[in-house]
């Protein structure tokens, strides 16, 4: 191992060990990722559970499990359950955007003042 090799080893490693500078873009960031993280936990978790229930629709369309459980005309109860799947699945990106864009509307002053505070520094 050469020396830069081990020098730059050496800083690599104490880097992770020295206390980092907390600056605006790292402010800037944070602020940016909590505008997003509900929006998109939103966007996840009605999109899964909206697959889930297009799955159950086919599930009972094409297996005979609705007569094991006792419904008994499992094509039509199947497609019923399918398309109010697939409706939610369709509402996921527009009500993303909504709760994005509310968001958005909350935090842009503070963004922008951030920004410029970041921008005119240079």
């Amino acid at each position: 191992m050469t020396q830069n090799e081990k020098e730059f080893l050496v800083q690599k490693i104490r880097t992770q060990y020295t206390e980092k500078e907390h600056t605006a873009l790292d402010e800037l960031k944070a602020i940016d990722s909590e505008v997003k993280r509900p929006a998109n936990i939103f966007a996840y978790t009605f999109g899964s559970v909206s697959a889930i229930v297009v799955g159950a629709g086919m599930s009972l369309v094409m297996t005979d499990i609705g007569e094991m459980v006792g419904i008994g005309n499992n094509m039509l109860v199947g497609i019923i359950v399918g398309v109010i799947g697939l409706g939610a699945a369709a509402l996921t990106y527009p009500i993303y955007k909504k709760i994005l864009d509310s968001r958005k509307r909350k935090y842009a002053p503070e963004i922008m003042k951030i920004s410029d505070k970041i921008m005119n520094e240079n």
